[in-house]
């Protein structure tokens, strides 16, 4: 009978040392394979075409003739003109009248699901998202009729007030307030989610004990509410900023046929006014500067969130 001795037992198979060895390495790569898909096609989809936006920002570019270097001459034609300053103009009035609002509604109505004793207190929470799912497209018909100057609801409620009525569409006040509306009315249900999650994170024992102490549901809010919401409001404010910054399909629709959202320009965002001078009139190199402007302001409203996050941070 043959035996095995036991000294041959022991070693280990041929080429356990070289996989033993190549161990360390492979757990070390396998963090970036699983993210390496992510900047991959960053650097194909978003990494490339925004370096070949400041590369054509220098040119007199026409997509179907001669590509001329001209430098700096399209930021200072931009500076210049009176359509660029118009368009900040209204982005930034929308973004004031949409932000703002939607904002400080999302975080009322955040708090009234956190605290008040609602049946059905989860349709109501998930009804929140409907005006996110909708179409923008269907978003801007149904708001595009109730402010209609002959047969919208709203002038027919100023009418019974004894006011004439508004054509919203072609007023400057009133196309603002009517993409504004239309924003908030998209965002302001998932805002108030993002607080209402944020607010469950609070233990009831605060609340109860500012009870105790006699605090009303008005300190409560402000005392308690608004310092623990601190960070999502920072972070929802950054992003409605820059979303508002980038806003372009509501003012396209409410002007169907028109990249000039009106006669006088009195709804143009920067980004309707890119689209115009970039695929309506096929100046790339004048709308690529108009893109890298846009650009620098996105990134001034992340360094502001950056300080006030730095700030929130040392007072804690």
């Amino acid at each position: 009978m043959t035996t095995t001795s036991p000294r041959r037992q022991l070693l280990p198979p041929a080429g356990a040392d070289r996989r033993r060895r190549q161990l360390p390495f492979v757990e070390a790569l396998t963090p970036y394979a699983y993210i390496a898909p992510f900047f991959v096609l960053f650097a194909i989809f978003g990494l490339l075409p925004f370096l070949f936006t400041f590369y054509v920002a220098l040119f007199d570019w026409n997509p179907i003739g001669d590509q001329t270097f001209i430098g700096l001459d399209n930021f200072t034609r931009m500076l210049a003109d009176p359509r660029f300053w118009n368009a900040t103009g209204n982005t930034l009035s929308v973004w004031l009248l949409s932000t703002l609002p939607q904002l400080a509604l999302a975080l009322l109505l955040a708090h009234v699901l956190n605290h008040a004793r609602l049946r059905f207190a989860n349709f109501f929470r998930m009804a929140m998202l409907v005006p996110y799912i909708t179409s923008v497209a269907a978003t801007a018909i149904v708001f595009a009729q109730l402010f209609d100057r002959n047969y919208g609801l709203l002038n027919w409620l100023l009418g019974l007030a004894g006011i004439g009525p508004i054509d919203f569409v072609q007023s400057t006040w009133g196309s603002h307030l009517l993409i504004a509306i239309m924003v908030a009315w998209r965002w302001f249900g998932y805002s108030t989610l993002l607080y209402l999650a944020s607010l469950q994170a609070v233990p009831r024992d605060i609340y109860e004990a500012a009870s105790i102490d006699g605090a009303g549901g008005w300190k409560q809010f402000v005392h308690i509410t608004i310092p623990s919401l601190r960070p999502i409001i920072i972070f929802t404010v950054v992003t409605s900023t820059i979303g508002g910054l980038q806003i372009f399909t509501e003012p396209l629709l409410i002007s169907p046929g028109s990249l000039t959202c009106g006669p006088v320009r009195q709804c143009q965002t920067l980004s309707l006014f890119l689209y115009e001078q970039g695929f309506g009139q096929y100046e790339f190199g004048y709308g690529s500067a108009i893109g890298v402007a846009l650009f620098v302001m996105v990134i001034v409203a992340a360094l502001i969130n950056y300080l006030l996050s730095s700030r929130i941070r040392a007072d804690r």
